[in-house]
Order: C-alpha cells, then structure tokens, then sequence
C-alpha cells in the first residue's frame, strides 16, 4: 500500500479551515455559495489557510488561485483525504442543497471522518431534502448531531431534518449567495452573445425535473415555457434570453425553443462567465422567470421584477420569502394561470418595489447571520487552543521542567456511514 504523501502545513498561524461542498463548476449557484463562503471566511480570519474540497479540483484552483489548496474528494484515496481532514482546524460543511438521496451520504462520510479526528465542524446554510432513502436519513441523523453547529438555508431544510429525527437546534438563515458582488457585463458583452443593447430583455431559466419533480412532463412544461416565451415577446416586445445555471440547462432551453413561434426572438446565453458576471447581467434584463434557486435569487438582487417557477420546496420557500406569487408548480394546465401572473407581476412591480427591496435588505441580514455564527465558532476554537497553550506553558514548571501537553481529543464509538 502506498502512503499518500503529506501535505505542506501553512508558514501562517492563522486557523487551517476546510470548505467541503459541490465545487468544480458544475453549477454556478454552488460556485456562487463557495465564492460568498471564502469571503467571509476570509473577513472573520484575514490570516486563515484555506482547503477547498472540491469535485473538479482543477477548475477550483483556476476560478479561486488565493485558495491554498484545493483537493478532489471524488475517486481519490481515503488516507489522503483523511490526512487533509485531520490537518484542519474547522471543516465548513456547504452551502447549497447537498443533503438529499444518494449525496448526502457520500458529503456526510468525510464530516464524519473529521469528526473522528476531533475537528468541529459547521454546516454552512445547507438546503435538505429530498430525504427517503434509509442511508442517507441515517447519515444525516447521526453525523449532524455531532456537529458544531447547524446552519440550513430555509424553513423547508430544517422541516426535513426535524422529520429525519435529528433532535438539535437548527438555526434557519438564508441562501449564502444573498451576498454576493456583482461584476460588469458590459454591452459589448452583450453585442457577442448576440443580444440587442437597446430592446427589452426577458430572462429565462429551465432545468431537468430532477429527483425533486420525477412526476413533471418534460414536453408539457416545455410548451408551457413557449408560451410564456411567446407572450413577453408579443407583450413586451421583448427579446427571451435563456440563461444556463449548469451545463444540463442547455438541452431544455433548446427544447423550449424549439416550441416557440418566435424562435427569432430567443438566444441561449452561451459565454463561460463567473458568478458575478451573471449577476451583473442580469441587470440588463427588463423582467425574469426561471425555475432555478440561484436565477431567481440573482434577479431578486438585481431588482429585476421576477417570477419563480417553483418544482421544489427550496423554490416555493424563496418565493414566499420574497413575496412573489405562490404557483403550485409548473404543469401544462396552468398555462392560462401562469401568462396572467406574468402580466400582473409586470403591470404590478412599480408598486412593489419597495417591498422587494425591504425583503431582500432582511434576507441578506440573515445571509451575513451564517458568517457571523461561523466566526463565532472559530473563537470558541481559538479560545480553547489557547487555553490549552496556556496550560502545557504552565506543565514546565512542573518538577522536572517536563511540559504536560493537552491529550488529544479520543474519538468516541460513532454509527459507521457505509
């Protein structure tokens, strides 16, 4: 068996923190959250060593070079990834939804490994749920009640895990990616991706049902998606644009163009961009509808006039926290229901601007609530280290000069995750 070779330990003195999560750009909500999450982290300790655990290392240390080390946790060898893990003075557990079937098993057995190893772990505003499948509600039953604290993203989240049977506080605050920066997405920007700088602009997000809605007919909420596209255009005389969360997203916007009557009028936004590129252009729009967590929140920020299209509980809770309207889904026989929201929200949103813009302000509050508890938990750390300098200090003037250092913490006996 070959020993996987040690990594270097940080010249620095500030704490070794683990960021554990679905990196590797395969969705830009979840770069989003990793972006938002190492800005914090980095504002709670300027002097911190950085390891992000990533699915895709090698675009994790493209998009973020100041990270210190960026390791794959996918297809790699247990003992260098637990070597890494037990380097570590905190491992951030999130955000985003990571704990549902068949993830969050496999998310939970590297919490658990630190654990055993005596590093305090934090989840970090995760989403939960969907959570049938045996495995995985034993993994988050067992694993986050030895955790440090807990941190879910909405009121849904904490519902699941109290149905789980966890037995802890779960303290509720907001999506991490409420914070956040914009970045410029200039009209030149918009000129090769092949947009008008001078017309309306409506943007659209669609996704595969996933495990959230097995039941959702593709083609009937394809159609269902031309018709709208097809009334803002003739409405607003707008142009559709069609925006990629993740690489998937593709496939259905073509699909949904495809049953347009005025293709001419839809472009799929195909340029590789940053987090905070999309957010800056979703400036540009003039309204937004989209079934994808991360768009709607984006035009939220953006104070672009959105409706959410809600296949899941995470969507449905954000919409009800924004106070847009609650559609119960997005199923072809609500096509009448659905165009006559999309008028009202653009007939309406000049008198709810306000509104918005007071929701958002209390949703980024509790957003910045999450850095907040986490930096709390990194002086409990720093406390207790100290503490325990302090009394291996004091051990040398014991007979002998022999210092006493503090044991390690033992691992106690914790339920095996397969």
């Amino acid at each position: 068996m070959t020993t996987a070779p040690s990594l270097p330990q940080p010249a620095r003195s500030g704490p070794r923190i683990g960021v554990l999560g679905s990196y590797g750009g395969f969705n830009i909500g979840d770069e989003s959250i990793l972006t938002c999450i190492l800005n914090c982290l980095r504002a709670q300790r300027p002097d911190a060593h950085f390891v992000v655990f990533s699915r895709n290392a090698e675009h994790t240390r493209a998009h973020h070079p100041d990270v210190h080390d960026v390791l794959d946790w996918e297809g790699v060898s247990r003992n260098h990834i637990s070597e890494a893990l037990t380097g570590l003075d905190l491992l951030v557990l999130g955000g985003g939804g990571i704990l549902y079937d068949s993830e969050a098993r496999r998310y939970l057995r590297l919490v658990r490994t630190a654990q055993d190893r005596g590093v305090p772990t934090f989840a970090y505003a995760v989403g939960a749920g969907p959570l049938r499948e045996a495995e995985d509600r034993e993994a988050v039953r067992s694993v986050l009640a030895d955790m440090d604290d807990i941190v879910v993203r909405d009121q849904e989240s904490k519902l699941v895990l109290e149905e789980v049977g966890l037995e802890r506080e779960v303290t509720v605050t907001a999506d991490p990616a409420l914070l956040l920066e914009p970045e410029p997405f200039t009209d030149a920007m918009l000129r090769g991706e092949g947009l008008p700088t001078d017309a309306r602009l409506v943007g659209m997000s669609v996704r595969e049902p996933g495990r959230a809605a097995e039941k959702l007919d593709e083609g009937d909420y394809h159609a269902l998606l031309a018709d709208v596209a097809d009334f803002l255009v003739r409405r607003l005389d707008a142009h559709v644009v069609f925006l990629p969360m993740e690489r998937h997203d593709v496939r259905h916007a073509h699909a949904v163009l495809s049953h347009m009557t005025a293709p001419d009028k839809g472009r799929i936004l195909h340029g590789a961009y940053s987090p905070g590129q999309v957010l800056g252009f979703m400036r540009h729009l003039d309204l937004a509808v989209g079934m994808r967590l991360h768009f709607v929140i984006f035009a939220a920020l953006s104070g672009v006039p959105v409706l959410p299209l809600p296949y899941s509980g995470k969507v449905f809770d954000f919409a009800r926290r924004l106070g847009a309207p609650a559609l119960v889904g997005v199923a072809r026989e609500q096509a009448g229901l659905l165009l006559a929201e999309v008028d009202r929200l653009w007939d309406e949103y000049p008198q709810r601007r306000d509104d918005l813009r007071d929701r958002m302000r209390e949703l980024t509050t509790l957003a910045r609530e999450t850095c907040v508890r986490c930096g709390a938990l990194l002086d409990e750390i720093d406390a207790g280290r100290r503490d325990g300098e302090t009394r291996t200090a004091a051990g040398a003037d014991a007979p002998g000069g022999v210092a006493r250092a503090e044991p390690p913490r033992p691992a106690e006996p914790r339920p095996l995750i397969a």
